[in-house]
């Protein structure tokens, strides 16, 4: 399929956007199927993909690798509630709530490890699926309700709070379209709302949130500040990456604000974590499921037993904001020689072409994975140190 670059940044953001398109009605559930685990991909307590423990190599430039392996904490003292990106391989508009490959794929590519820091929860959502995306980028569109999926999202915190939150700390992690969803439910329902705190932190990657230049809040939140602490709670953690050597072209998807008087926020996760740059990269496949094309990658990939790898000294990250983007930029300084690849499968393409606008939307979490977990543990001692008497556990 060939994707039109010169209009892929509008049609992508107007699948991403809140305003619905016209379309048939779609049934509605009986009743509230968030009762029910089926709706959940992750839950506390039962054996799914977050009580699995997630294993990775550590590929060392000089030649060494060693595994290591990151468990789920059934007693952790904080929350996690998690909404996946575009994934559903459906082929309608919207998703069904039936669980399928993209979403459990979602799941152990960006989430299941932060089960090791808090309880996991992660709704399943109608959202509007890869089909329904691709059918805007060629400018046949299919029917779809783009807020569908945010009722859905909606209702399973409703059913989170009600039956499982019980007072406790909670963070929100999204990603891309996950992240629009969570964005919405934070302007709605927790931005400046007493459940507001509860919020131990909410990490929004791969989507433009946006902020008045130099301020850490007035854009898309009112009152909820971007991190600039791993000791602090109750902030925003937001960015989108790409490489040094590829920065936000004039129609990047992620970096660039349309909006006069803002700009995107980046908030550094490894700065946060005061750690190097910790990824969790897959190895087989993408988060779409494609398999990498470097022949070094290949190569290393046939050397490791465990589906992420990290590459110590590899990447270093910082945020950068200049020529009208802010964005999360990744420099990679690859070792003369030795088993780490020179480059990293992060990248969308189209016909063998690398859509440069999308940067590295693909491992945006990926990347700095373990940091994120650094900082969300951190978080969560900071919210409860915070609480005037013990949290409910």
């Amino acid at each position: 399929m060939h994707f039109d670059v010169k209009t892929l940044r509008a049609t992508v953001l107007a699948a991403l956007a809140t305003v619905a398109l016209p379309s048939p009605a779609l049934a509605q559930p009986a009743a509230n199927p968030w009762a029910s685990p089926e709706a959940w991909l992750c839950q506390p307590g039962r054996q799914d993909l977050c009580s699995t423990p997630v294993a990775r190599s550590i590929v060392a430039a000089e030649g060494s690798a060693q595994r290591d392996e990151s468990r789920a904490q059934p007693a952790a003292p904080i929350d996690c509630f998690y909404v996946y990106p575009t994934i559903s391989t459906d082929p309608n508009g919207n998703s069904s709530l039936a669980i399928g490959p993209g979403e459990q794929r979602a799941v152990a590519h960006q989430f299941a490890l932060f089960a090791s820091v808090c309880r996991p929860f992660a709704p399943m959502y109608r959202q509007v699926t890869l089909a329904g995306l691709r059918s805007l980028i060629v400018g046949q569109p299919i029917p779809m309700d783009r807020e569908l999926g945010y009722r859905d999202v909606l209702a399973a915190w409703q059913h989170y709070l009600a039956t499982e939150n019980q007072g406790r700390g909670v963070v929100l992690i999204g990603h891309s379209q996950g992240a629009r969803m969570l964005m919405q439910l934070l302007q709605q329902e927790i931005d400046g709302k007493p459940v507001q705190a509860r919020l131990v932190s909410a990490v929004l990657a791969g989507m433009n949130i946006e902020v008045p230049p130099g301020q850490d809040k007035g854009g898309s939140f009112q009152h909820l500040p971007l991190c600039r602490s791993a000791g602090q709670a109750g902030c925003v953690i937001a960015y989108a990456s790409y490489r040094a050597s590829l920065p936000p072209p004039a129609n990047a998807l992620f970096g660039r604000s349309r909006s006069a008087g803002r700009e995107v926020a980046c908030v550094d996760p490894v700065a946060l974590s005061g750690q190097p740059v910790d990824s969790y990269l897959p190895v087989p496949g993408n988060l779409l499921g494609g398999a990498p094309r470097q022949d070094d990658w290949l190569a290393m990939a046939k050397t490791v037993d465990t589906p992420f790898v990290t590459l110590p000294g590899l990447l270093s990250a910082r945020c950068v904001n200049e020529g009208g983007a802010s964005y999360l930029s990744f420099t990679l300084t690859p070792a003369a020689q030795g088993p780490q690849p020179k480059d990293i499968p992060g990248d969308t393409i189209s016909q063998g072409r690398v859509l440069d606008n999308w940067g590295l939307h693909l491992v945006d979490i990926g990347l700095v994975a373990g940091n994120l977990r650094t900082v969300v543990r951190r978080q969560g001692q900071a919210w409860l140190a915070a609480q005037p008497t013990p949290a409910a556990r």
